[in-house]
């Protein structure tokens, strides 16, 4: 198991208000599926996969600033041969398309910086962070941060630990993260097809290029 800045292990209780969630991968998705009828890792998993292909034509054919912040956005996955980082990719060209700045979501700091990136996680509403090794720049640590706490660490990937926010979105009713609004309603409503097909104008546009 790798560092992580906050220690939870896989059966730790996490009170967020006066609710109590499990730090566990099982039981995040377990209600999910009680709450949606949905399963929510594989169906999300799949259903992204299914889509890659279209949403990088699409992708591909945006110019200017936008485009070229996808463009470096994709160059990431070149680098390496896992299909998380790929997704993870994917993820933030997704939310550059629809005017949004993962950067302000996706929060990375270096493992020497701990400390730093602590104090910064205590102001954060909602955000999922990723600490670097040093070294080689992979991954120690990837978490979940609600109303300034650590509710889930020790991930693996981005792309998993947006799945896994999703699913605590559901099991806390919580309003999607203002600075990444748009995306996860992509996400829910086009990508995991649920809740409705009221969309906002932007996802109603790249919704009708993924579907021609």
């Amino acid at each position: 198991m790798s560092t992580s800045l906050h220690g939870c292990d896989s059966n730790k209780q996490v009170t967020i208000g006066c609710i109590v969630l499990v730090n566990n991968i099982f039981k995040v998705n377990a209600e999910f599926l009680r709450i949606t009828t949905s399963p929510l890792q594989s169906k999300f998993m799949w259903q992204l996969d299914h889509f890659s292909d279209k949403l990088l034509k699409i992708f591909k054919t945006k110019g200017g600033v936008k485009g070229h912040k996808i463009k470096e956005a994709l160059a990431i996955s070149d680098s390496f041969e896992n299909i998380h980082i790929k997704r993870g990719c994917i993820l933030r060209s997704i939310a550059i398309y629809l005017n949004e700045d993962p950067d302000s979501f996706f929060k990375e700091y270096q493992a020497s910086a701990s400390e730093d990136a602590k104090r910064d996680m205590a102001n954060t509403v909602m955000g999922i962070y990723t600490l670097q090794r040093d070294v080689d720049g992979q991954p120690e640590d990837v978490g979940i941060v609600i109303e300034g706490n650590i509710v889930m660490d020790n991930l693996g990937s981005v792309i998993v630990g947006f799945v896994m926010l999703l699913g605590l979105i559901y099991a806390l009713d919580l309003s999607f993260p203002d600075n990444l609004k748009h995306t996860f309603e992509f996400m829910q409503k086009v990508v995991m097809n649920l809740d409705g097909h009221k969309l906002n104008g932007k996802i109603e546009s790249l919704k009708i290029k993924l579907f021609d």
